[in-house]
């Protein structure tokens, strides 16, 4: 079964600030604000939330089928990805324009500040979903604004179940038009920012609004996740990480769990245990593509947290 992945690709640039963004942003001056992090720390990453869950996915046995629209400087990224075997054939370049950029400082409390250029991200509505008549599983991730409207369109057209995951694009989005992405979607999936955001936007609770999808996904960090589904909330612990790192791409990794548990047909339960266990991999290894476990391993980690065997 492929699963077609729509969503960015992008340059990271992750820096640490040695220190807390609480200790530096004074509440009270919020309104006048103007702060200088040092951040000793760089380097440069291939990310961007279709290339980081393609990637996790892979790993899983998956087989995700990328859509993103690229630039002039998509060459370097191109050449990682075909040499991990990931299909590029949907992906598209935009001339005169420059690949997704993400600039991220992480603290020591692992709070993150993003800022984040588009580029040929704003493209994404000249990839369409049926130009992959292959796929039976989707998602859409943040892309551009008129990229995510089109490709759930698409696929609700199609009939092809997808997970909406709006992630930093739903800011894009009125209540109005979020409904109607859950009316098209079968799954959604928010972190717990997103989902106070989201029940603020669109006047639901989380209950009203998981009765739109099969299942809504509420992802709370180092608690968990929960999973609202025909009136229940499922509660899946987490994974104890052997190491926290960087959560940059735990979302991702955690979403690639869902896309494979949900190919395969597993219970919610099951699916989101994995999803959970993908994070914390991913948490130990810097970045969102550099953790590299054998499925022999996942499995085995799956089997110590859970107690069940995975495969």
């Amino acid at each position: 079964m492929q699963t077609l992945i729509c969503g960015s690709l992008a340059y990271d640039t992750i820096m640490v600030f040695h220190d807390r963004f609480k200790h530096h942003i004074l509440p009270e001056q919020i309104h006048i604000l103007n702060v200088s992090f040092l951040v000793p720390d760089m380097r440069r990453e291939f990310g961007g939330c279709a290339g980081n869950i393609a990637f996790n996915l892979q790993l899983l046995g998956g087989k995700p089928l990328i859509m993103a629209t690229v630039g002039d400087d998509y060459a370097l990224y191109e050449r990682r990805l075909k040499q991990l075997k990931l299909d590029v054939s949907h992906v598209k370049e935009i001339s005169d324009s420059y690949t997704a950029q993400a600039f991220i400082t992480t603290d020591l409390d692992d709070n993150q500040i993003t800022a984040f250029h588009p580029g040929a991200m704003g493209f994404s509505h000249h990839n369409h979903v049926a130009d992959a008549p292959t796929v039976s599983l989707g998602i859409v991730s943040p892309d551009g604004r008129d990229g995510m409207l089109q490709h759930s369109r698409e696929f609700h057209a199609a009939g092809i179940p997808f997970i909406f995951d709006p992630g930093q694009g739903l800011p894009m989005f009125n209540g109005e038009e979020l409904m109607q992405f859950l009316k098209l979607a079968d799954y959604c999936t928010l972190n717990d920012y997103e989902a106070k955001l989201f029940c603020e936007r669109t006047g639901k609770t989380l209950e009203e609004l998981a009765r739109e999808v099969k299942a809504l996904i509420v992802t709370l960090g180092s608690n968990g996740s929960e999973i609202y589904s025909s009136g229940q909330r499922i509660s899946i612990p987490s994974v104890k990480p052997g190491v926290v790192v960087d959560p940059t791409g735990c979302g991702d990794a955690y979403r690639a769990g869902l896309l494979y548990g949900i190919a395969e047909g597993w219970s919610l339960e099951k699916t989101g245990r994995l999803a959970s266990l993908m994070g914390a991999i991913k948490i130990a290894k810097r970045g969102g593509q550099n953790h590299k476990l054998p499925r022999e391993e996942i499995a085995a980690r799956y089997h110590e947290a859970f107690g069940h065997p995975l495969w």
